[in-house]
């Protein structure tokens, strides 16, 4: 495991998409298009303030990697969500207390080894962050076991297409799922 900074993040960005081709290859054909968003979202993320990466791998090969960024004060991303979400996601918005995991992608030969579980800590390790959020496509019921296993609870339902929250993994992504870094 180890931190990429901003620099080292986006010099690395035609290997990170390559990697998201190979780990969530679609329908064939699709794999320019599926590119071209992946260096798109990626772009804008790693810009953002807070943002932070983790990269896994052995004998230069990578495993997956995970990476997100603080949440702006701006936007109301939170509108949707359940009252009875246990943090008050306005305000720890307002505050600038709330991590967004954006990409979280481990390849398939290194699945069922606890990969992502340890990307996941060491990128949520480094932020000062009270709440960890994101959002998951309601079909994928392997992210939504992933994530309640690691502590995230499903906060509700998001606010279609707000670039505030990202989703992981590929789909309409509308539940958002959340996760309390520190008391």
């Amino acid at each position: 495991m180890r931190h990429l900074s901003r620099w080292q993040a986006e010099q690395q960005q035609e290997a990170l998409a390559d990697e998201f081709v190979e780990t969530y290859h679609r329908a064939h054909g699709a794999e320019y298009e599926d590119r071209q968003s992946f260096l798109k979202a990626f772009n804008r993320a790693f810009s953002r303030p807070g943002f932070d990466m983790v990269v896994a791998g052995s004998g230069g090969r990578t495993a997956g990697h995970a990476y997100g960024y603080l949440i702006g004060r701006s936007g109301d991303w939170w509108r949707g969500l359940g009252a009875d979400a246990p943090w008050d996601v306005e305000e720890l918005t307002v505050s600038g207390q709330v991590f967004a995991l954006a990409e979280l992608t481990v390849r398939p030969p290194y699945r069922r080894m606890g990969v992502a579980g340890r990307l996941l800590e060491a990128l949520l390790a480094r932020t000062d962050a009270v709440l960890a959020v994101t959002r998951v496509d309601p079909a994928n019921a392997g992210a939504a076991a992933s994530l309640t296993s690691w502590g995230w609870l499903r906060l509700g339902t998001a606010v279609a297409d707000d670039a505030h929250v990202p989703s992981v993994g590929t789909g309409p992504a509308t539940e958002v799922w959340g996760r309390a870094l520190r008391d």
